[in-house]
């Protein structure tokens, strides 16, 4: 079966995969964006929600705070920025008295919301260098349960149910204006697999893995992170593969892993600013700088990484931080 997408999907997903290597060719890295729902936080939104960053109340009253968060990752460099779907779902949706329509369309919402943010920036911009690309989210299923199982995977549910869960919203973002996807902080290899297959059925999309980890050899169900690399190294679709949502001291050795068993494929690493999350009492505690994630960002470059960027915690400084400090550096091959 062959999943619908766009109708320019191909061409835009082929535009897409020539663009990151131009970027990596000019510049030596891609610049993702940083944490969402941080930045929607510093704003005042509260996302103690089953839905977190796809609160309803944010999504339908206020599309604009979604939109001038997008755009301040822009300013502060980024090439790419991820759309506010990691947590948006039909059936999350559907809990909070939508219809399966209405959550399909506010699904697709999430695109449009980044890619006028991305209008507007290169409007004001005037620029002629790259068009900043707009990834469309796809989280795991634990996201959905929001009880912290997408840190280890295990859901008591059928692999035909799991992969009916992601089908609705793969269909749903597959027939939108997004570049790529991002197939981010997926806890288990067996949840990879179903990601993958949905991806082989979508001609044209391309997308990256991106995988939470434990420590700097596997992911949150204990696989190492290597029989990953090697299940998406010969699927052209994969721009790259991956680790998110993981504490920056284990990217050097899980990038050693990753391109130890796939030395072709790109990497792509945003890992949480440093901080250390209480689940008990929900706060997180200790300080990241932004130049200090600046100097991570240098090492995991040299160590092979290319797409670049940081997940919970992090906030346009340490996008800046970082581009700024990537740029000084060598282009490496």
């Amino acid at each position: 079966m062959t999943t619908p997408n766009a109708p320019n999907q191909k061409s835009r997903a082929a535009d897409a995969a020539v663009q990151i290597e131009q970027m990596i060719a000019k510049q030596g890295f891609v610049m993702l964006d940083g944490g969402l729902a941080t930045e929607l936080e510093q704003h005042g939104f509260d996302l103690n929600h089953p839905l977190w960053s796809a609160r309803l109340e944010i999504l339908q009253r206020h599309p604009e705070a979604i939109m001038a968060v997008h755009e301040s990752y822009l300013q502060a460099g980024a090439d790419i920025i991820t759309a506010a779907s990691y947590q948006a779902t039909v059936p999350g949706f559907q809990k909070q008295g939508l219809s399966e329509q209405q959550a399909v369309t506010l699904l697709q919402k999430t695109i449009e919301m980044a890619c006028t943010a991305r209008d507007r920036f290169c409007d004001a911009k005037q620029t002629t260098g790259f068009r900043p690309l707009v990834a469309a989210s796809i989280g795991p299923f634990g996201a959905y349960l929001a009880d912290g199982s997408e840190y280890c995977g295990d859901y008591q549910i059928s692999d035909a149910a799991l992969r009916d869960f992601h089908l609705s919203r793969w269909h749903a973002l597959a027939k939108t204006e997004a570049d790529l996807f991002a197939c981010e902080t997926i806890p288990s290899l067996r949840e990879a697999k179903i990601l993958l297959e949905l991806l082989q059925e979508t001609e044209g999309l391309l997308a990256w893995f991106s995988f939470s980890c434990y420590d700097g050899e596997h992911i949150s169900d204990g696989t190492p992170i290597r029989e990953c690399a090697a299940l998406l190294r010969e699927c052209s679709q994969v721009v790259a593969v991956g680790a998110n949502c993981t504490a920056p001291r284990f990217i050097p050795h899980l990038i050693a892993e990753m391109k130890r068993e796939a030395p072709s494929m790109q990497i792509v690493v945003y890992p949480n600013s440093g901080e250390s999350y209480d689940a008990a009492q929900k706060k997180w505690f200790g300080t990241s700088e932004p130049l200090d994630f600046a100097n991570a960002a240098i090492t995991w470059q040299a160590n092979g990484a290319k797409l670049i960027g940081g997940c919970c915690r992090t906030r346009p400084a340490h996008v800046r931080a970082m581009r700024s400090a990537l740029l000084q550096q060598p282009i490496r091959s």
